[in-house]
């Protein structure tokens, strides 16, 4: 029985890891293939299929982050702090190099001197390069550390500590740990898509987690449960009183639909604590369940949640070079995609529900050699493979 059930817990993991990256996938490909030349969460222009596309995409960065955390934690249990640390300095550098270097060609397929996009594995690689030392500290600091930032780094929206200079390159370079920011204070031209505020607070909440995967299953589920309900009830309150929280006040809308859609529209960018609440709360939710799920469907996010990394870098490479493809098909020629997807000509594009098409084909071509890459991992045991 108990190895009955740290099989599914561990597979529950697994499936949420998964799923929200092949949801992520959704968003790249939206980025490279749809015609749409606005925000699609601007109420003002934007459709209810326009705007779920994108907010549904909210989920993943937040898990992935979380989870990250989690398998640290857990991690903890089988080596000694000097060897988890470590371990978690070097993958973090290991993330920053690779997200500077394979990652940001693949966005543009660009000399990757011409422009650095630091997203979410820059983020992850910062987080466990701070998670790295946190592990020396004592429980109550890692949770006070990952308190304090999480819910306290929207008083940063205040004003508390003004950023003197431009925002566009002659500003510190701390200004692009809270905000999205174009930099030259790097000594390169760098686009921060994900400040690392508070992405450092979120990992140690998941490392703190792993202790939950040493109790009982159903006491875990409804711990689970109960966190991702007060975070959602937390989430609700706030927006509410429409104070804190976020940088963007909710504003009431004329129509209950697009109503809702104000009240759940949070900032990303950076990410804001209502932004975490809403996703984390429904993920820890969905955490809790999934041990209890099985099929075909759960097999395959399980195939995917096993080769995040692998995924991930891979994904980039086929999105692009599929839509070189579809610039070509266009008449456009494949020169013209040659770029991060900011630049792109305005007469590329397609509509949604090629964009959901070609996402779904994505995922099925991607699933082989997942699952190829995941028996490898499986049935050797090389140190290198930790770091892929």
């Amino acid at each position: 029985m108990p190895q009955a059930d740290n099989s599914y817990r561990l597979s529950s993991i697994d499936f949420l890891r998964g799923l929200v990256m092949v949801i992520m996938a959704l968003d790249h490909v939206r980025d490279y293939f749809w015609n749409v030349r606005f925000d699609p969460l601007d109420l003002e222009q934007t459709n209810g299929a326009l705007f779920m596309t994108r907010w549904i995409t909210h989920f993943c960065a937040p898990i992935f982050v979380l989870l990250a955390g989690l398998s640290a934690g857990m991690m903890a249990a089988r080596r000694t702090t000097a060897e988890l640390s470590r371990f978690l300095f070097t993958r973090g550098v290991w993330l920053i190099f690779i997200e500077f270097t394979v990652i940001t060609f693949g966005w543009t397929f660009q000399p990757i001197t011409s422009l650095f996009i630091l997203q979410v594995i820059w983020a992850i690689g910062v987080s466990l390069v701070v998670m790295s030392a946190l592990v020396w500290t004592p429980t109550w600091f890692i949770a006070s550390f990952a308190v304090i930032v999480v819910f306290g780094h929207n008083l940063l929206d205040f004003g508390l500590f003004p950023l003197p200079g431009s925002v566009n390159g002659a500003g510190p370079l701390w200004h692009g740990l809270h905000n999205t920011v174009y930099t030259l204070d790097l000594g390169f031209p760098a686009f921060i898509a994900y400040p690392v505020i508070p992405w450092i607070g979120v990992m140690p909440l998941g490392y703190l987690m792993a202790v939950l995967y040493k109790m009982d299953a159903n006491k875990r589920q409804q711990l689970l449960i109960g966190f991702g309900v007060a975070a959602i009830i937390m989430f609700i309150i706030l927006r509410v009183i429409n104070f804190y929280g976020d940088p963007n006040v909710w504003v009431s809308q004329k129509e209950t639909l697009w109503n809702f859609f104000a009240f759940i529209n949070v900032t990303k960018y950076p990410p804001s604590l209502l932004y975490l609440l809403i996703t984390l709360g429904p993920g820890l939710i969905m955490l809790s369940y999934a041990e209890k799920w099985r099929g075909l469907f759960v097999n395959w996010m399980v195939t995917f949640g096993q080769v995040p990394f692998f995924y991930y870098v891979v994904h980039i490479y086929v999105i692009h070079v599929a839509a070189l493809a579809a610039s070509e098909y266009q008449g456009l020629g494949w020169q013209a995609l040659m770029k991060d997807p900011f630049a792109f000509p305005a007469e590329y594009g397609f509509s949604l529900p090629v964009v959901w098409i070609v996402w779904f084909v994505l995922v099925v071509t991607l699933y082989p050699v997942c699952k190829w890459f995941a028996d490898i991992k499986n049935r050797r045991k090389y140190w290198w493979l930790s770091y892929l």
